[in-house]
């Protein structure tokens, strides 16, 4: 599947504000994401991020129904 800027995704485990929902901020060698709870920022290898994440919730002015 393929990720852009501004996608919102959920991953597997939970961050510590309890949100699991992320948005992508930079895709390329390495992930950045944005967490919707708390507005933390993370930056994880692609290969990580790849295998984190669950599902994509939201596509850019898409969204998909769960």
């Amino acid at each position: 599947m393929k990720y852009d800027v501004g996608d919102i995704v959920r991953t597997k485990k939970q961050h510590p504000c309890g949100s699991k929902k992320w948005e992508i901020i930079r895709v390329g060698v390495d992930f950045k994401l944005k967490c919707q709870g708390c507005e933390h920022i993370v930056t994880l290898p692609r290969e990580k991020a790849l295998k984190a994440k669950k599902v994509q919730i939201w596509k850019r002015y898409r969204f998909f129904f769960i």
